[in-house]
């Protein structure tokens, strides 16, 4: 799928996005002591990059407790984010979810999730919606290499498949569930392998290439939005940090291959593919990098200086208040 000027310059700017968020957002999180249940993205900005650049603001992704990223491509506003991070009361939801729980709906933004696989069923349910009520949207499921032995994957792959739902199954393969090898615990040489059990595509990409993600993802969605079902997209990509701050990732993990994946820098391969070709300058990149750096200082500002939740909101947005005529039906009918 061909990309113009302007879709490269999008695809860019998402991923320094997404990095200097990361490299910015975190360290200030720790800095207020909010930082326990931050997980970095820094190293996988191809694959929301790339596979976001496929969907509208009608789409639906369902993204991990490191979605970060996720959040960022399919258009969730920085700003708000970093609130979220510092517990501020004008986050995506109010500062009392935080990192692993950012949401927008108005972005099909279904939430990072703190439970490993926890999003999959949101984004297959998503997609029975849209089948149901013809809405012609698609939804992506995001999870890793240790979200693909969760027991829900397979569940969500079979029934996505037998209703053949407008769905994408993307595994960001990042080579470690924590401090657990991918070659130790994932029975297959590729997660992708597994798709011909469920009768769909497996797809095995180089996760670090912006455009091979992206060109995998376009022919996933093509296919669920002509109603051909499902389709099991898995990123080889790397996390350059540990699990969250406190992990130290040369415990599990050799300096010399991170030397290997930082040499493949997502945002360094796209440079190396385009600027030869002469339409973007690496003037026009450098003034991405430093006005995403610019726009991080702003989303700072904006998250200091916004309210913490008040403590009478304690119970806001927990349950949810159903109207009486469904509560009285319900206990009609002895529930």
């Amino acid at each position: 799928m061909e990309l113009d000027r302007a879709g490269l310059l999008k695809l860019y700017t998402t991923m320094a996005t997404i990095r200097h968020f990361e490299e910015r957002g975190i360290p200030e999180t720790g800095q207020r002591g909010m930082s326990a249940s931050v997980h970095s993205s820094a190293g996988q900005e191809a694959v929301p990059a790339g596979v976001c650049a496929n969907l509208s603001d009608e789409d639906y992704i369902g993204s991990t407790h490191r979605g970060h990223g996720h959040c960022i491509a399919k258009g969730v506003d920085p700003k708000l984010m970093m609130a979220e991070l510092f517990g501020r009361a004008t986050g995506p939801n109010k500062g009392k979810g935080g990192s692993m729980h950012i949401s927008d709906m108005s972005k099909g933004m279904l939430g990072t999730n703190g439970v490993v696989g926890g999003s999959i069923p949101l984004a297959v349910g998503a997609a029975l919606t849209s089948k149901v009520k013809k809405l012609g949207r698609v939804a992506v499921a995001f999870f890793g290499d240790g979200g693909s032995n969760q027991g829900v994957l397979h569940e969500s792959m079979n029934l996505a498949s037998v209703w053949k739902l407008p769905v994408i199954f993307c595994c960001e393969n990042n080579g470690y569930a924590m401090s657990t090898p991918s070659e130790y615990a994932v029975s297959t040489a590729h997660v992708a392998d597994r798709a011909p059990g469920y009768d769909m595509p497996g797809i095995h990409v180089d996760g670090m290439d912006v455009f091979a993600v992206y060109d995998a993802a376009a022919q996933a969605v093509a296919r669920a939005r002509a109603g051909d079902g499902p389709t099991l997209l898995e990123c080889r990509t790397y996390r350059y940090y540990g699990h969250t701050v406190f992990d130290d990732p040369l415990t599990y993990r050799s300096k010399e291959e991170e030397d290997h994946w930082r040499a493949r820098d997502p945002l360094k391969l796209f440079r190396d593919s385009v600027l030869p070709q002469g339409d973007i300058t690496a003037e026009e990149l450098d003034q991405i990098d430093a006005e995403a750096e610019a726009l991080m200082t702003e989303a700072v500002k904006f998250a200091d200086e916004s309210p913490f939740p008040q403590p009478i909101e304690l119970y806001d947005d927990v349950y949810v208040d159903y109207p009486v005529s469904l509560m009285k039906r319900g206990a009609n009918m002895g529930i």
